[in-house]
């Protein structure tokens, strides 16, 4: 957390009814139980904002691992009622899991767009972060293609972390989604070839390895840049944002897009307080706390219209996201992961 922002979170904990306005009824009663695996500190100002809103409590309960295996061992008697995670396949074995329900929400469905929310409403993204391009900002690029990363002439300048991680598993399985198996092999095999070191550590650290000389080029997600850009003059992570400039890839001859990963949300199945969850997740989609998404955690609003940070916004711009289904990418996690281990891409 930056400490420029510091003042801000304080004010939105103190003055939450005035920092995040929201059209609820003013004095809705009970309770609202929320399994996430996403940091208190991302979310509770938000959930703090619709306590004040809705007269609704929200319990937090912070699972780090094992959501799906915990909400599944609870079964009928879990107090559960919205569960939140980040990245689409951890939504997506929720759903496969059989602890989620249909939200049934026109408001949802009016705040956020189709490819990024179940069609049946078992799922909606909450937020996007796009996975961009990190370029030594001496270098003449001002356009990319993610295809051009098994491009020749960047051999030996890539740096880029795990293929396993779920990051780059999820660019793995859209890159599988349009283009097929047998290309997506082969431009792997492309990407491994022009490593400048073992695919490894954090997103982070491809803009550390750029300013030390190590690589050129990485890809990673863009709310680092923010985070980077921000901090304090003179530290590390200062240093590494200052050396970088960010590019929005796009795939080769498709809609221009650049691909996307999410946060979001999901009503458990056995939801003993249903009517406060949807509450709650319509909350999260509103056009105040879709601007906190922003400003605070550098992330992409999924609801149109929001103003980004300005560090974002300067440094990266408007998003255009991959309109490819979410989902559809999901579908080809597996199939990722395998054609990761197949190429040896982290050995």
């Amino acid at each position: 957390m930056t400490a420029r922002l510091l003042p801000r979170l304080g004010a939105l904990s103190g003055m939450a009814a005035a920092a995040l306005s929201f059209s609820l009824p003013a004095h809705a009663s009970g309770e609202v139980t929320l399994y996430t695996t996403r940091e208190a500190g991302l979310v509770q100002p938000l959930l703090t904002a619709f306590t004040a809103q809705s007269g609704v409590k929200v319990n937090t309960v912070f699972v780090k691992d094992g959501l799906l295996e915990r909400v599944k061992a609870e079964g009928a008697r879990s107090p559960a009622d919205v569960l939140m995670t980040v990245d689409i396949g951890n939504l997506v074995d929720l759903v496969e899991g059989g602890v989620t329900q249909p939200a049934k929400s026109s408001a949802l469905d009016a705040a956020v767009p189709a490819n990024l929310r179940a069609a049946d409403g078992q799922w909606y993204a909450l937020s996007m972060r796009a996975r961009v391009l990190y370029a030594d900002k001496k270098l003449p690029i001002n356009s990319f293609r993610y295809e051009d990363l098994a491009d020749p002439k960047y051999k030996g300048k890539v740096c880029i972390r795990s293929g396993q991680h779920p990051y780059n598993t999820a660019l793995v399985a859209a890159m599988i989604a349009h283009d097929g198996e047998a290309k997506t092999e082969q431009w792997l095999r492309g990407v491994k070839a022009n490593l400048g070191r073992k695919a490894t550590g954090g997103d982070r650290d491809v803009a550390r390895d750029i300013l030390g000389g190590i690589c050129d080029i990485g890809i990673a997600n863009s709310y680092y840049v923010g985070q980077m850009k921000n901090a304090k003059p003179g530290t590390d992570a200062r240093k590494w944002g200052d050396a970088i400039k960010v590019i929005r890839p796009t795939f080769a001859g498709k809609s221009g897009g650049t691909h996307v990963n999410i946060s979001g949300a999901a009503v458990a199945r056995n939801a003993p307080n249903r009517a406060n969850a949807v509450k709650l997740m319509e909350f999260l989609v509103s056009d105040s706390a879709q601007a906190f998404y922003a400003e605070t955690n550098y992330e992409y609003p999924v609801r149109k219209g929001i103003e980004l940070e300005p560090v974002i916004g300067e440094t990266i711009g408007e998003l255009k996201a991959d309109p490819l289904p979410i989902v559809e990418i999901a579908k080809y996690r597996k199939q990722a992961s395998t054609l990761i281990d197949k190429v040896g891409f982290d050995q």
